[in-house]
């Protein structure tokens, strides 16, 4: 199940307000470190059921694809 795209567009961290990265079935803060789980189709974005992201899977997670 995906999430509509443009419901992807206004929604933002609930933790410092900023855009998220849709990133598979997450989004992603990364700003903060943190990514927010997708539950069929409906995102998760409570501070306390987000996770932490490490410097490894951040560097995974904001690859720009080569253009």
């Amino acid at each position: 199940m995906t999430v509509d795209e443009k419901l992807l567009q206004i929604l933002v961290c609930p933790v410092d307000r900023g855009p998220l990265l849709h990133v598979g079935n997450e989004l992603y803060n990364p700003r903060l470190r943190r990514a927010y789980r997708i539950d069929e189709g409906i995102p998760v974005l409570l501070a306390d059921e987000s996770r932490e992201v490490d410097d490894a899977e951040h560097a995974r997670l904001t690859e720009q694809p080569p253009q």
